[in-house]
This record gives structure tokens, C-alpha cells and sequence, in this order.
């Protein structure tokens, strides 16, 4: 590492790096079903309507989360048009701030050392589970930069900053609050906490700046809240016990269920490779050794939001993304305790395993075939591995780099910029297989039926909605992800998006869609029963999971 580079600039080139690997060929696949799909969707759907207030989702108001989300969602579609790279792209954005804001906590853990935090910014912004935030939307990678703001602002007036972090801190978590609901306060308050806790740390006296921050949160954060509350009382009920005590305690509300140690095995394979080296210290390093501090950041920022979010029923890899920067921190903090001759071992074998690693992708192609993975998967996606290779040979040949911690980090950027290529490859050749209907509506544009009516049976496809950009007419059977909260509706005008095929009051309106020579979407063959449309669709075309009913009419 040149003596002439910063770690302030070395940081800004990682993000830079980083930036140009999860930007490339971003819109190669289309929008995933189902949530980066529903997000996408009332993303579009809202910059059509210019209603900011009231998300809809293929027409129906959708309340499930606060509108944050979809507000940037729909500014990405403004700046980058109504394409999956618009509704990915200040996602990215988003992830690449979380590095910035890493950094900036790094500097302040570890007593304004650059060189670690600058690991930590790294470190973090290589891990799986970022990545996957990055190139999939959801409110998680929002929500974690907006607490990382909250957090580091906190910790910056805590020491010893001015008074603008501390309103910085009411403001990120208002925003956090207007993103995802009260969970975003967990990371910031664990902050707050672990610099506390037996620390002996000197208390700021109570201001009226503290009344001020508390009115500043309750302003944002519960403004779209009041809002809703005061147009019905239904909503007050709705948001705080169905998204908040539900979402939390039901296992059966949201169909996320999953045991209470998911996410000790998903924490792991999230923050490969570091996860083995951090586990490994944790367990060769007397506690006794460790300063409060650390522990602290160990407890607060880690082991206790990891127990919180076990005990909640709903559960997703992404809901875990605040313990990620606190793992980060810390395995920079127990991996600087080694000597140059310790940290030369782990990156050897570091460098043997994500080698093999990287030989295994470059056998992708052939193994899917041998193995019967369903997949198709070119040879020339080998070619990125192959290149990581190289990369990773030309490292060990050519940089004459005496320090051994930037030899790791470099090796593990080269690896998940790698990672991230090969991975764009695979889900651009396998849309149908990774939940995106973009070759459907290629497809449909091809054949110049993308002009006619849609009609998709017993499914909700907001990716369909979103690459057609036009709304779609739902055929309901008995998919039970197809309740719709419609409860909101001004009027029955909801009933022209959501047709009920059971009801015999809708068969009226049914037939008279039949009869205008639509597309209809199926996921397998229609039913038997169902056969009675069949006479209306005379062709049909099987594409993946999908069959496409239509007619030769003109």
C-alpha cells in the first residue's frame, strides 16, 4: 500500500471498486419475486400516480410497510427510468454509504486509527449478506444505512461532538422509524448503550436540545402514522398490531416462520470467510483480556439484537443487518492483537480456500450437468472465476506488499468482486428459475401481445406489473396469498384489478374480459375446472414454471 495513499483515500477507492462491481450489468435480471418484485411495483406505481401517501400495490392500497422505501424506490425510477437498474440503484447507493459510515464508527472504536477502521469499512462492505442487500430490494439495506446514520451521529456527540450530531441522531432515527417501524432503533440504542455499560463514561446533563431531538423523532417518524390514523381509526389498530405485535409474535401472520436457531447458522454463512477467524479468536482470547469497550460492542452490538430477532417469528437473513457492522469491528479488533507472523497464516490458508472456491465456480458449467442442477449455466460464465484467479495469482506474484493485513483485504475484495460478477451471470441466464418474469414479458412483446389486456390466474405478479409497465388483472382461485387488505378501498373499483373466479356476481365481468382476446398467465396448466376459458385462448406457450394462454386474434 503506497506510503503517498491516506487511509481517507483508500477508502474512497474500495468504494469505488466496490460501487463499479454491484453497478455493472445491475439491471442484466429482472426484478425477483416477490418482495424486490412488490417493492419495484409500488415503487412505479406510485411515481404514476403522484400519490406519496397511500402505496398501492396493482392497484389496491398496501400498508405493510411505512413509505420510505418506496419513496427512494420511486426516485430511482425517475432518475434511472422504470427499469430493474432504477429500482436497484440507490439501494447500492444506500450500501455503499453503510462502508463510509463503518469507517466512521471504526475511527471513533478505535481511537482515530485509520488503518483499522478503514479494515472494518472493507472488511464490511465484502461480506455476503451486504451484498445480497445491495442487489436486492428491500427496505433492509435503507433501513441499516438510516440506523448507521443514528449511530454514528450518536457516537460522535457522545464523543464529544457538537450539537448537530445529536440532532443528526433524532433525525436518522425519525427516517429509520419512517422506513421499517421501531426496529429500526435497535442498533442505535444498542450504541448508545455499550458506550455506557461500566465504562464510566462522563453523562451529558438533560437540555432542552434532548426535548428538541425526542420532537424532531416523534415529527418524522410517526408523521405518515398520524396522517393515516386520522383518515381512519382502522389504521391505528392496523400498525400496531398486525405489522408491529404480529409481524413480531404470529408465526403464522406473514409465513416467515422459522426456528429460533435460523439465524445462528445464517449469521455464519453471511460473513464468510471472517466469520472463521473472528470465532476462532473470540474462543483462543481470554475475556479478562478484552477491554470494556470491546465487549461491549460484542454484547450490544451483536449478541443481543442477534437473541431479540431470534425470538421474533418472522424472520429473513436481511432482518440481521445491524449486528453485520459490529462483527465487522470486531474481528478487525481481534485479528490487530495477532503478530504479522500469525496473520501470514490465516492469509495462506484464506488464500487456499477461496482459491478452491474460485476453481469450484470455474467448474459451474460442467457440474451443473453431471450433478443435475437446474440451472443453465455457459461456459463463459467461468470466465469470471477464472479471472479472479488470475487476479489473485498476480497479487501473490507482483505486490510486493511487506504488511500482511492489506494482502487480506485485498484478497477478499478481489474475491467478492468476483463473487458478485458470477453471480450476476448466473441469475441473468436463470430469470425464470431466480422468480423474475422479465423473458415473459420479452416473450409477450416479441409475439406484439404486450399491448392486450393481462390476466394472471392465482398469483400475484407485481414483476409482470413492473416490466410491462401496465396493470394487470388478478384472477383469485384460492391462493392465500392473494388476500388483499381491502378494507381501505374508497370503493368496490378494486373489484376491476382482483377478480374473484368464485364468485358468481364477478362471472359477468369475468366473461366480458375473456371476450376482449386477453393474455392469460398460469402458473402450470389451468385446472380442469377452469377448462370452460380454454375455447378464449386456442395457442398457448410454456415458458419455465409459466404457461402463456392467448389467442391469433388481431
Amino acid at each position: 500500500m503506497p506510503a503517498s495513499f491516506s487511509a481517507r483515500t483508500w477508502l474512497w477507492l474500495f468504494v469505488l471498486a466496490l460501487g463499479a462491481g454491484l453497478l455493472l450489468v445491475l439491471g442484466s435480471w429482472g426484478v425477483l419475486e416477490s418482495s424486490e418484485a412488490r417493492y419495484a411495483e409500488i415503487g412505479r406505481e406510485m411515481l404514476a400516480s403522484g400519490d406519496w401517501l397511500h402505496p398501492r400495490l396493482l392497484g389496491i392500497q398496501h400498508f405493510h410497510k411505512p413509505p420510505v422505501t418506496y419513496w427512494l424506490t420511486a426516485a430511482g425510477l425517475a432518475l434511472a427510468g422504470p427499469t430493474a437498474v432504477g429500482a436497484r440503484l440507490l439501494a447500492v447507493l444506500a450500501v455503499l454509504a453503510q462502508v463510509v459510515l463503518v469507517y466512521g464508527l471504526g475511527k471513533l472504536l478505535f481511537e482515530q486509527d485509520k488503518r483499522f477502521a478503514l479494515a472494518g469499512a472493507m472488511l464490511y462492505g465484502t461480506l455476503p449478506v451486504v451484498l445480497i442487500s445491495a442487489l436486492n430490494l428491500t427496505t433492509d439495506a435503507y433501513l441499516m444505512t438510516l440506523e448507521l446514520v443514528a449511530a454514528y451521529s450518536i457516537l460522535r456527540y457522545l464523543h464529544g461532538g457538537g450539537w448537530r450530531w445529536f440532532y443528526l441522531f433524532w433525525l436518522g432515527l425519525g427516517l429509520a422509524f419512517l422506513t421499517k417501524g421501531p426496529v429500526g432503533a435497535v442498533l442505535p440504542l444498542m450504541v448508545v448503550v455499550g458506550h455506557y455499560f461500566r465504562q464510566r463514561q462522563p453523562r451529558r446533563p438533560f437540555t432542552w436540545h434532548h426535548a428538541a431531538g425526542v420532537v424532531l423523532l416523534l415529527v418524522i417518524g410517526l408523521s405518515w402514522y398520524v396522517y393515516l390514523a386520522a383518515e381512519n381509526r382502522e389504521f391505528l389498530d392496523y400498525f400496531l398490531r398486525k405489522q408491529t405485535a404480529d409481524r413480531f409474535a404470529n408465526a403464522d401472520a406473514f409465513k416467515r416462520a422459522k426456528p429460533w436457531w435460523f439465524y445462528l447458522v445464517l449469521v455464519p454463512v453471511g460473513s464468510l470467510p471472517w466469520v472463521v477467524a473472528l470465532l476462532t479468536q473470540l474462543v483462543r482470547t481470554r475475556w479478562a483480556e478484552v477491554p470494556q469497550q470491546w465487549r461491549n460492542v460484542l454484547v450490544f452490538w451483536v449478541l443481543v439484537p442477534l437473541v431479540f430477532f431470534s425470538l421474533a417469528k418472522s424472520k429473513l437473513l436481511l432482518y440481521l443487518l445491524p449486528i453485520f457492522p459490529g462483527l465487522a469491528l470486531l474481528t478487525v479488533y481481534y485479528l490487530g492483537r495477532l503478530t504479522d507472523a500469525v496473520l501470514y497464516r490465516w492469509y495462506v490458508a484464506m488464500s487456499g480456500v477461496l482459491g478452491l472456491l474460485l476453481a469450484g465456480l470455474c467448474m459451474l458449467p460442467a457440474l451443473s450437468g453431471a450433478l443435475g442442477i437446474p440451472l443453465e449455466i455457459t461456459p463463459l460464465t467461468s470466465l469470471w472465476p477464472a479471472a479472479g484467479i488470475v487476479a489473485l495469482v498476480l497479487q501473490q506474484l507482483l505486490w510486493n506488499q511487506v504488511r500482511v493485513a492489506p494482502r487480506l483485504l485485498a484478497l477478499t475484495v478481489v474475491f467478492a468482486l468476483t463473487l458478485l460478477l458470477t453471480a450476476k451471470s448466473v441469475l441473468h441466464q436463470n430469470q425464470l428459475a431466480a422468480g423474475s418474469t422479465r423473458p415473459v414479458a420479452a416473450w409477450l412483446r416479441a409475439q406484439g401481445l404486450d399491448q392486450r389486456r393481462v390476466l394472471v390466474y392465482d398469483e400475484l405478479l407485481p414483476s409482470l406489473a413492473f416490466e410491462l409497465n401496465t396493470m394487470p388483472v388478478t384472477l383469485v382461485h384460492d391462493n392465500d396469498d392473494l388476500k388483499r387488505e381491502t378494507q381501505f378501498e374508497a370503493d368496490s373499483s378494486w373489484q376491476k384489478v382482483l377478480v374473484n373466479v368464485n364468485d358468481s356476481t364477478q362471472q359477468r365481468y369475468l366473461k366480458s374480459l375473456l371476450a376482449q382476446h386477453p393474455v392469460l398467465i398460469s402458473k402450470g396448466e389451468l385446472e380442469d375446472f377452469r377448462a370452460w376459458m380454454l375455447p378464449y385462448f386456442p395457442l398457448q406457450e410454456h415458458l419455465g414454471p409459466w404457461v402463456i394462454y392467448y389467442s391469433g386474434w388481431q
